[in-house]
């Protein structure tokens, strides 16, 4: 195929999506308005199957099939830093020496530690409920984690941060979130559809039927993969100083 032969083809390609996308932005509601059918119609949807939260129900299931794509980003890239960042056969990095840290950060981030954990796991939870979620409560609960490294030391972090079963939890959470959907597929339906279990009663824990459960996987996938990612960037950053002092 020759130069301009490809050209010609791009430019009709390009021209046709132009198109597309002209055609639907015409077609889109005003900007700025009150009223929204989208909207409307997740609200509905929402509320039919028990759930307060509506984002939750967009994310876990409305859109539970775009949530997966966004988790499997999420472990790939993990997956990716893990390999990358892994010591190598050659490579032997010595515990650091624990470092001073002054008596109020210690005191303050110590005490802060379990307020945090807490916090993220009640995100979790309450993730079908009240705002928040599995990907926000990952991230809290994670972060939670790390305060142990600046009120104590990285050797004290280490210690509760066994990354073998973090990886394995990583794992195990996207498994968890595929079985759901072809559970689904199994009792004669979609994949990842809403139909499994019992909605319950509307604002409660047990409400939304199979949200709450792919809510928590991807809490599960989001607190660990931030654990993983952390721990490798860490790990790189005690060996450039240990390199620099040396």
């Amino acid at each position: 195929m020759s130069r301009r032969l490809r050209l010609w083809l791009l430019a009709m390609g390009g021209a046709g999506v132009a198109a597309l996308l002209v055609a639907a932005g015409l077609d889109l509601p005003a900007f700025g308005g009150r009223w929204h059918p989208y909207g409307e119609r997740a609200v509905r949807a929402s509320l039919a199957r028990h759930i307060a939260n509506t984002i939750a129900s967009v994310n876990f299931d409305q859109r539970a099939y775009d949530t997966l794509g966004e988790m499997s980003i999420l472990f790939a890239a993990v997956l990716g830093c893990v390999v990358l960042l892994r010591e190598a056969r050659d490579e032997q990095r010595a515990q650091p020496e624990p470092a001073r840290v002054a008596r109020p950060v210690r005191r303050y981030a110590l005490i802060v530690l379990p307020v945090a954990l807490v916090t993220g796991v009640y995100v979790v939870a309450h993730g079908q409920l009240s705002p928040g979620g599995g990907f926000q409560g990952g991230v809290v609960a994670a972060t939670a984690l790390h305060l142990l490294y600046l009120g104590a030391d990285y050797g004290a972090l280490e210690r509760v941060r066994p990354l073998g079963a973090f990886e394995l939890s990583d794992a195990l959470a996207v498994c968890a979130y595929l079985a759901l959907g072809l559970a689904g597929l199994l009792a004669g339906t979609a994949f990842l559809a809403n139909t499994l279990l019992p909605y319950g009663t509307f604002n409660t824990l047990s409400s939304g039927g199979t949200v709450p459960l792919l809510n928590a996987a991807i809490g599960v996938e989001v607190a660990s993969a931030v654990v993983l990612l952390l721990a490798g960037f860490l790990d790189q950053a005690v060996e450039i100083e240990e390199e620099q002092g040396s």
